[in-house]
């Protein structure tokens, strides 16, 4: 299993992944799920990627080979982001049909797919943000919908609805994905470190320009784990009483 997400706000964009991709009783591995393809001064885009660890690498290390070789499409050819979005639904629809014609008893229950979360921009139009299902079609952020997830996404959602907006710095921004990965880590053990947290900012064309990588034990990572678990319990134990509805019950 795996958390990513996305959102999309007025000054960028920001992405952040775990790292975990297994943690049975015997073994924990990780992996990168946060993949960077720029060209100087002219596009940058951030993938991320969930599902079938051998299905999203192989659409990486494609998507990598296309642009080096300067194949028929490839990312730098592209006219906008939704084109690169249909061009990685496509590696990933043709990827994962490699492994269902491959038989044995688990060929039925053996799940090849994977979901992505493309987002950047190219030349001067506004940053774009798509998620990418298994079938190869997607959707995109929107003001309504500013944020996108993929893998576990349930334990960390609350804290992005509450808070993301279009008007959000993105300082704030940043805090608010660690922190929703930090609560799906604590929830849930197939989600660990390392955590990647990455600040495109608008019309900048550099995915290098503000990004982070946390381990497990980072002070930083300890202290905002420990200010948000008190800041939680403040914040309930000022909520108003229900001691008015329930008599004198305390």
């Amino acid at each position: 299993m795996t958390y990513c997400l996305a959102i999309q706000f007025n000054a960028g964009l920001v992405f952040c992944s775990d790292s975990r991709t297994n943690a049975g009783p015997d073994q924990v591995s990780s992996y990168r799920k946060m993949h960077k393809f720029s060209i100087e001064n002219d596009r940058a885009l951030v993938l991320l990627t969930s599902g079938n660890l051998a299905t999203s690498q192989a659409v990486v290390s494609q998507l990598g080979r296309d642009l080096r070789d300067k194949s028929g499409f490839n990312i730098a050819q592209a006219r906008d982001v939704s084109e690169i979005a249909d061009y990685i639904g496509e590696l990933s629809a043709s990827e994962q049909q490699k492994y269902s014609k491959v038989g044995g008893p688990d060929a039925e229950t053996f799940d090849a797919t994977s979901t992505f979360i493309l987002g950047g921009q190219i030349g001067a139009a506004k940053s774009e943000l798509y998620l990418i299902y298994p079938e190869g079609n997607h959707i995109t952020a929107s003001e309504e919908h500013p944020f996108l997830q993929i893998g576990e996404t349930k334990y960390g959602k609350p804290i992005l609805d509450r808070i993301i907006g279009p008007e959000i710095s993105p300082d704030t921004a940043m805090t608010c994905a660690i922190l929703s990965l930090d609560s799906t880590m604590r929830s849930n053990a197939t989600v660990g470190p390392p955590i990647e947290c990455l600040f495109y900012r608008e019309h900048s064309l550099n995915p290098d320009e503000n990004y982070c990588r946390l381990e497990e034990g980072h002070p930083y990572l300890i202290e905002i784990r420990q200010d948000w678990d008190r800041s939680i319990l403040s914040a309930v134990e000022r909520l108003p009483s229900l001691s008015t509805l329930l008599g004198d019950a305390k």
